[in-house]
């Protein structure tokens, strides 16, 4: 059986969760997740689990911060008054909007509070800071 080496493209399908068990994203029911390995595709802690595996096999493996999303930064959350966010806009919680920084580049934000006269936006990754559980099975090495 052919095992997964760095330049390998390789077929998986996984499960992500949290450490309380919610599912984040799994590839079960679709078409397996295919990437290079070595490339930079996909986050280094997954991409190093898969790294050594046989064709065929599973594991479960944990995921820290530093190898998944980095850590949650407090500077990348901000409170903006209500009157900045596009007319007739209606903010909930779990909103993604774009935002501009100051030389221009578009920012995914998420709206992680909302009070009366003001949202708390959020620009880290949604799970920045989170330890990331994977089942992974290596379906093909190609």
């Amino acid at each position: 059986m052919p095992q997964a080496k760095p330049g390998d493209r390789v077929k998986v399908h996984y499960t992500g969760k949290l450490q309380d068990g919610t599912v984040f994203d799994t590839s079960v029911g679709r078409e397996p997740l295919q990437f290079s390995l070595g490339s930079g595709q996909i986050i280094p802690g997954f991409e190093e689990a898969v790294i050594g595996m046989d064709e065929g096999e599973t594991k479960t493996t944990e995921v820290p911060p530093e190898k998944a999303y980095g850590p949650h930064r407090d500077d990348l959350v901000q409170e903006v008054p209500k009157e900045q966010l596009p007319q007739g806009f209606d903010p909930e919680v779990g909103q993604q909007l774009q935002a501009r920084s100051a030389d221009g580049q578009v920012i995914p934000v998420w709206i992680t509070d909302v009070q009366d006269e003001t949202v708390i936006l959020d620009a880290n990754h949604p799970l920045a800071g989170k330890e990331l559980l994977f089942d992974i099975e290596l379906v093909e090495v190609q």
